[in-house]
């Protein structure tokens, strides 16, 4: 089993940056690709980023590529996503995970965090 738990979220303005973090506990962190998810209001769950085993690989959906950047830190079993230029069509509930496969596909993914709250305002 693999525990994810997410923080940082929170309510800002437009134009605002935020750092979201993601800690895992239980089996080994290295061993899985990671993921960043977000549930808007009034829409399915959308694909936002994943990083490779040791971060030497990243893609992004086309709605956030060159605002937000994913991270991660092996040493302390951390994934990170720094959120910059925020819009209020960011707001969502945004969820990490973990998956064998490099894909973003959210099926292939065995474990989830409970999300943070991310709010922009205009």
């Amino acid at each position: 089993q693999v525990q994810l738990d997410e923080s940082g979220g929170g309510l800002v303005q437009a134009g605002a940056s935020l750092r979201l973090s993601c800690v895992a506990s239980g089996r080994t962190f290295s061993s899985y690709n990671m993921g960043w998810f977000r549930r808007a209001p009034g829409k399915e769950r959308e694909f936002v980023a994943i990083i490779s085993l040791s971060g030497g690989s990243t893609y992004y959906a086309d709605s956030v590529k060159g605002r937000f950047t994913i991270s991660r830190d092996n040493a302390k079993n951390t994934v990170y996503l720094q959120m910059n230029s925020l819009k209020p069509e960011d707001t969502a509930v945004y969820y990490c995970a973990a998956t064998i496969r490099y894909t973003y596909y959210p099926d292939n993914y065995a474990y989830w965090g409970h999300g943070t709250q991310v709010t922009v305002s205009s």
